[in-house]
């Protein structure tokens, strides 16, 4: 997938992912150093298995926490 900068405000970058152009703000500083207006980026998706379990385990948690306060 690829995206395009769109344009740049306040240090936010506006971008323009795939055909449909959809919008996405994120800050420069996250993105490649060098990288402006009009600059075209490679975009990837990786499942983070660390964060995903780390997430499902805290979301576990409250839940049991939740029902032991409900008993």
């Amino acid at each position: 997938m690829n995206a395009v900068i769109d344009r740049i405000s306040d240090g936010i970058a506006i971008l323009l992912i795939g055909s449909e152009e959809a919008q996405v703000s994120m800050p420069i500083s996250d993105l490649p150093e060098g990288a402006g207006e009009g600059t075209w980026l490679d975009v990837s998706f990786r499942i983070n298995s660390r964060l995903t379990d780390e997430q499902y385990r805290k979301n576990k948690d409250l839940l049991d926490r939740i029902r032991r306060k409900n008993q």
